[in-house]
């Protein structure tokens, strides 16, 4: 499954509209999940209109926007692979996990699903909830792509506001495939 991932459109107040770079960008995906940071629906019917779409609410969601497809958090397993979309990292991950990157030759980010932890692993969080194998969050407007413990975190970056500056910037693909997951981040041109 092939999934784009993207944050922070803040449509219409920092952008006017979806760029048709990211449409375009978007043409062949499977589903698509929006990290937050919406601004209006019309913004989710129109990416929906490329693929199946689900979003997280950002903090500058203010108003609720009573959407089925918009929740603080969903969590989805596909193929093998559990991932949480939300807006934010959770504190406990930088908090509790040693960081680590690994970057392959060809310039792609790759997890594999290794064993279930066992009961002394350290892949709970504050509440004794497991964590998933991969999180897609938002937020800073930075992309980025990092381990921390057994967890692949993938920040799309924002494809319309990138580093708060008026220009086009960044999303993500994550390719998952049978326990497998594959993440990349491409700008937009």
């Amino acid at each position: 499954m092939r999934i784009g991932l993207l944050s922070d459109t803040h449509i219409p107040d920092h952008a006017r509209i979806i760029p048709p770079q990211l449409k375009e960008a978007f043409r062949d995906v499977d589903l698509i999940l929006h990290a937050g940071d919406i601004y209006t629906t019309s913004v989710l019917d129109e990416l929906e209109c490329l693929a199946p779409l689900l979003a997280a609410k950002g903090d500058d969601d203010y108003q609720p926007l009573g959407d089925r497809r918009v929740k603080d958090r969903h969590t989805l397993n596909i193929e093998g692979v559990t991932i949480w979309l939300t807006h934010e990292k959770p504190i406990f991950f930088a908090t509790r996990f040693r960081e680590k990157q690994i970057l392959t030759t060809e310039g792609t980010w790759l997890m594999h699903k290794g064993p279930e932890p066992s009961p002394h692993d350290s892949k709970k969080d504050p509440e004794n909830e497991t964590t998933p194998d991969i999180l897609v969050f938002g937020h800073t407007h930075k992309p980025a792509i990092e381990n921390i413990g057994n967890v692949l975190l993938v920040n799309p970056g924002s494809a319309t506001f990138p580093y708060y500056r008026y220009e086009l910037g960044t999303v993500a693909f994550l390719t998952v495939n049978s326990g497998k997951a594959e993440v990349s981040i491409v700008q937009l041109r």
